[in-house]
């Protein structure tokens, strides 16, 4: 198995602290304007009777997430797949098979663990860092190679944790999506209009997503994937487009690459909460750990100032997070409290966790 480069773990730790720090003013809009979960109805004009639907016979979706062999995909990838195997066969759950759609070109040492499809990265720097741009070209060749028995696909990432049994939340050929606060395809009607002409509809018929996560139908991703995979090279090479959107970029392809589909997303605020912007779990499916969680030992948020008590994936880049991770302090919200928890469950039940695979 290849090792990162030190060169390349640093453009990935410089990358992450973008992601995050960049977006901050957003959060902390985000924060206050975000009130209790709630279903949007996007492209539907019904809202979903999930209860009902519940009695129905199962609509399975696969679940997909892209990886890279680095560390800190990989640790990410192993606690994910624990809690889809716990919550798959709960009641309510339409979970069928999973795939870690493995770009880095060849085999690890996860194929026996995690059931893993190897597929090839985009050519030797036509990324030009922006490592996510292979996620498209990644579900490219799955979809064309691989034989998926399921009808529907649940698009997910290494960094989502099942915190409740995943109904199917698409209806038909109405996909169902997590709409971003930062996706404002009316914002940046400028740049948006070079990849979605005036003769292919409104600004209106973007969604505010990105392709995760996504439950959609087989055959429609079938179609949008090429599309968003072409989307994507495209911004990325325009400079404008480049420089406006950075590490949403891809998301912002996905999103365009539906419209000119025609597709419109049920958009599910219930899909996933992002601690320690979300602060209960409640009924919500989805913990997204993107953001880190800095705290004071008195149960303050501290974000953007390392805390004294923290949780934040990027601190694991080069080996896995410890087993037994400590507790937040007292005051500390429902949601973070779940993660770390959730997170200590999976380290202390996978086998070999201590090999730092």
């Amino acid at each position: 198995m290849g090792r990162a480069s030190p060169f390349i773990l640093v453009l990935l730790s410089l990358g992450c602290f973008f992601v995050t720090y960049n977006l901050l003013t957003m959060v902390i809009h985000y924060q206050s304007a975000e009130g209790d979960q709630e279903l949007i109805s996007g492209g539907s004009s019904t809202h979903l009777d999930d209860s009902k639907r519940l009695s129905e016979p199962k609509r399975l979706f696969h679940v997909a997430l892209t990886a890279t062999d680095a560390v800190y995909s990989k640790w990410q990838c192993r606690v994910m797949y624990y809690w889809y195997k716990k919550m798959k066969d709960m009641e309510g759950s339409e979970m069928g098979g999973f795939t870690r759609v493995l770009h880095s070109g060849h085999p690890d040492n996860l194929m026996e663990e995690i059931p893993t499809f190897v597929v090839d990265p985009l050519p030797e720097g036509r990324d030009q860092g922006y490592i996510v741009l292979n996620r498209p070209w990644a579900f490219v060749q799955w979809l064309k190679k691989a034989t998926i028995e399921e009808d529907y696909i649940l698009m997910a990432e290494p960094d989502h944790i099942f915190v409740n049994p995943l109904p199917n939340l698409a209806h038909g050929s109405d996909p169902a999506g997590f709409p971003f606060f930062y996706i404002k395809p009316s914002e940046n009607e400028k740049i948006v209009r070079k990849f979605f002409p005036e003769d292919k509809g409104p600004l209106t018929a973007i969604d505010p997503i990105g392709n995760s996560p996504v439950i959609i139908q087989k055959s429609q991703l079938e179609k949008i994937a090429p599309i968003w995979m072409k989307v994507s090279l495209q911004m990325k090479d325009d400079p404008e487009t480049d420089k406006a959107f950075g590490w949403v970029l891809e998301m912002y392809a996905y999103a365009i690459a539906s419209a000119l589909h025609g597709v419109r997303h049920i958009l599910r605020k219930d899909f996933m909460i992002q601690p320690p912007w979300d602060l209960k779990v409640g009924k919500t499916f989805i913990i997204h750990y993107t953001y880190g969680c800095d705290y004071s030992l008195e149960g303050k948020l501290t974000y953007g100032k390392i805390g004294e008590w923290r949780f934040d994936k990027r601190s694991y880049l080069r080996n896995a997070p410890p087993r037994n991770l400590s507790l937040p302090p007292p005051g500390v919200p429902e949601s973070v409290v779940t993660l770390v928890k959730m997170v200590n469950e999976a380290t202390a039940n996978i086998h070999g966790w201590e090999d730092g695979r």
